[in-house]
């Protein structure tokens, strides 16, 4: 993995939110590659509930002040940055006051959805593309993780088809076991739809289940990983008809070589 660039697209990373499989992944595989020479990026959304004093975040101000639209709404975009202790990785923040000031994740303290997660998931992806674009920094390879992300691939092969920076970039998503139950809000295709978004390729967005927000994931990703020992059947059975190429299962032990050589062999070549 020497030299080349890896983005990290995730909803959630070890050290700033508990662990987790996705949480943990998300840090692992990062350090893997920065070990082996890789250059890499993290992106993950700041939540309010995350310690910005301890962590030591500062926001990048050249990074800052544009506004993403959002259901025909403009939403200020905030980038913030820190550093993982030992590991010099740089971790960058998708910030903004309306999706990510209160002091929670992505339920409410009665374990409830939040209303306007589908428009988090939304300004997360757009955000991560436009800092890529003003960062000029073109990854090889964007991995994606957790389900509030998975709508980066979506609008990296749709809205932003012709952007330049991304024209050799594969798209690698992690499948992990379903995260929650219910659907996010029933208006999230329309809002999609907004952005001049083919409504053939978002058809299941209609009901925005765990299971079909990661379904369209899967349509405009290159290539999968199944990051959890199991997943729905349902995504299981999608996964194999998509006829791309998987990287199944592997417990930590074996994931390093096995990740390694799936970017090298099939992804990269």
């Amino acid at each position: 993995m020497k030299d080349k660039r890896i983005l990290y697209v995730s909803s959630e990373v070890v050290p700033y939110l508990p662990e987790t499989e996705i949480s943990s992944m998300s840090f692992e595989a990062p350090r893997m590659v920065n070990q082996q020479g890789g250059q890499i990026r993290i992106f993950m959304p700041k939540y309010g509930n995350i310690n910005e004093r301890r962590h030591q975040l500062h926001e990048v101000i050249r990074l800052s002040g544009i506004n993403l639209v959002i259901n025909d709404l403009d939403m200020p975009l905030i980038i913030k940055v820190a550093s993982i202790p030992k590991e010099r990785i740089q971790v960058y923040f998708i910030d903004n006051d309306e999706y990510f000031k209160r002091k929670a994740t992505l339920t409410d303290e009665d374990g409830q959805l939040f209303s306007d997660n589908d428009e988090r998931a939304i300004f997360f992806a757009k955000g991560v593309i436009e800092t890529v674009k003003k960062l000029n920094w073109a990854p090889d390879i964007i991995h994606v993780h957790g389900w509030l992300a998975s709508l980066l691939p979506l609008y990296l092969k749709e809205f932003y088809k012709d952007e330049p920076l991304f024209n050799e970039s594969k798209v690698v998503t992690s499948i992990y076991n379903q995260s929650f139950d219910g659907a996010l809000n029933k208006d999230m295709v329309n809002k999609v739809k907004f952005d001049n978004i083919d409504e053939n390729v978002i058809k299941s967005l209609e009901e925005p289940s765990f299971n079909n927000l990661m379904k369209v994931a899967i349509d405009h990703s290159d290539a999968l990983i199944v990051g959890s020992e199991n997943i729905p059947d349902d995504l299981e059975a999608y996964l194999k008809s998509s006829e791309k190429p998987i990287l199944e299962y592997k417990s930590k032990d074996e994931f390093g070589e096995a990740y390694t050589t799936f970017f090298n062999d099939t992804v990269l070549s």
